[in-house]
């Protein structure tokens, strides 16, 4: 337990040290020590990067540090749950990433507890498979082909995850909508918020249209142009904007993004901001 923790610390791929457990232990125990080794590496690394090495932590994940920050921000241990289940991100790298997140350790470590534990087993069983196999049991193929049932459900899982959710949305960053609309103008802005928030403090994009999300149905001929148009959906953070691009992909518009983190994003990078709205007109007319 002490190597994998250690291992898991300094990088080294955890499917080692599954798969030693199983053939060292059997299926039983060394999923117990497997389990426990991981989270012991898991919790250290994220306490790590929370409270000593935070620098050093946003260097090595800069690429997608910020994707992470807002997925835990959005999402909360869910988050946590889909990541771990899913490989997004390097695991070990992701423990890091994590401790520099506001979620509460609590959670941190009963998400990845629970959602690290089919894997674990997979791989320990299929370690137990090869040393049965070593030994010339014959039932060894039987524990191989269980080991590899259970990899093939834990890969095809968060695709039924997925399903049952509904389609991810396609996201679009607040740099790059904002460089798009400076260098080239090629993309439709549409703010789902209500016409108090849209006119409010934060103030709103400004080629952007606000159509609040309960009347985005009743828009559905004015908006027939856009289909085979690039859309960017935007509220405060970016919940309804998920709901809105659902609801326009089944309409059948081609290209519709959801601007990660929305205007409270847009707000925190200093980008350029529309003060109070004027009334409220049909989208995309022609400006007089």
């Amino acid at each position: 337990m002490l190597v994998f923790a250690l291992g898991t610390v300094l990088f080294v791929p955890g499917a080692i040290f599954g798969l030693a457990g199983g053939l060292l232990f059997g299926p039983l125990w060394g999923t117990v020590f497997n389990l426990a080794g991981a989270m012991l590496g898991a919790t250290a690394a994220f306490l790590a990067a929370r409270y000593v090495a935070a620098d050093w932590v946003r260097r090595r994940a800069a690429g997608w540090l910020e994707r992470i920050m807002a997925g835990v921000e959005a999402e909360g241990w869910r988050f946590v749950a889909f990541v771990r289940f899913v490989p997004l991100f390097p695991f070990n790298l992701l423990n890091y990433a994590l401790g520099l997140t506001r979620i509460p350790l609590r959670h941190y470590v009963l998400a990845s507890l629970l959602c690290m534990a089919p894997g674990t087993v997979a791989y320990t069983w299929l370690g137990y498979a090869g040393r049965e196999a070593l030994a010339g049991d014959d039932a060894a193929i039987r524990s191989g082909l269980i080991a590899l049932a259970l990899l093939a459900t834990v890969a095809f899982l968060p695709r039924l995850v997925r399903r049952l959710r509904g389609a991810e949305p396609a996201w679009i960053e607040v740099e790059e909508l904002a460089r798009r609309l400076a260098d080239r103008g090629d993309i439709a802005v549409i703010d789902v918020r209500g016409v108090d928030e849209f006119a409010g403090p934060l103030g709103h994009v400004a080629t952007a249209r606000n159509i609040p999300i309960a009347e985005l149905p009743s828009w559905s001929k004015e908006l027939e142009p856009l289909k085979h148009q690039p859309i960017a959906i935007v509220c405060l953070t970016d919940k309804r904007s998920a709901k809105a691009a659902a609801l326009l992909r089944a309409a059948d518009f081609d290209d519709v993004r959801v601007l990660r983190g929305g205007m409270a994003r847009w707000s925190q990078k200093g980008l350029p901001v529309q003060g109070p709205a004027t009334p409220l007109q049909r989208p995309f007319e022609a400006a007089t």
